[in-house]
């Protein structure tokens, strides 16, 4: 079961991302749960207006409420419950990065049973915090 979800944008928050530097790996852990969460919540309850009010305004306005649920429709058909992640540890599939345009990538996984969450997720500055930018998430 697969959902993603890109948003390319040119974000002109690099320097800040740079000047904060990388967020300890307390901080990419409450990112990726709360992110995670938040998810699967839209997912359970088929109501995208909070995780759509927790992401960057950029990828807000590109991705209103109903374009959320059609993108993760996937999930919600197959009744997809991944809150789970809050009581695993994560595995990094990579080191986290703050790439050119300033966006933080964290990619990995949880060892969730039956089915492993793997996430690629990226954040971009706005408001003196990291803010939900892209999505990828795949539960198999």
């Amino acid at each position: 079961m697969a959902a993603a979800l890109m948003a390319i944008l040119a974000i002109c928050g690099a320097d800040w991302a740079f000047a904060q530097g990388m967020p300890s790996p307390f901080v990419q852990e409450v990112l990726v749960k709360s992110i995670l969460v938040t998810l699967s919540d839209a997912v359970a309850s088929d109501n995208f207006t909070v995780l759509n009010a927790k992401i960057s305004k950029p990828f807000r306005d590109q991705f209103p409420p109903e374009k959320l649920r059609a993108i993760f429709k996937e999930l919600i058909d197959k009744h997809a419950v991944f809150d789970a992640v809050v009581a695993s540890p994560i595995v990094s599939d990579e080191d986290a990065r703050i790439d050119e345009k300033g966006v933080l990538r964290l990619k990995g996984h949880f060892e969730t049973t039956p089915k492993q969450v793997k996430y690629q997720l990226g954040f971009i500055p706005a408001d003196g915090t990291w803010k939900l930018s892209s999505v990828s998430i795949d539960i198999e």
